[in-house]
């Protein structure tokens, strides 16, 4: 019968999420170059401008469709 001690005490451990998060980070760290992570931010801030871009286009058409809404809705009880 194999011995599960070492996985029970890593998941009884409320900090081996973190452990294992800062091992990641070192190791990505040790194995990469700057550039790595020069275009991990380039490649973030793309997709935060395009967010953006995207949710000021929702904003927009969110106004005009309320806007219409309430006009219909004034014309329906002034008529």
């Amino acid at each position: 019968m194999p011995n599960n001690q070492d996985k029970r005490s890593r998941n009884d451990n409320p900090n081996w999420p973190n452990e294992a998060e800062r091992n990641g980070r070192e190791a990505t760290s040790n194995n990469q170059e700057n550039e790595f992570y020069e275009e991990l931010g380039r490649k973030g801030g793309e997709a935060r401008n395009n967010f953006n871009e995207y949710e000021q286009e929702q904003n927009k058409e969110n106004v005009q469709n309320n806007k219409k809404r309430n006009e219909d809705d004034f014309n329906s009880i002034n008529s």
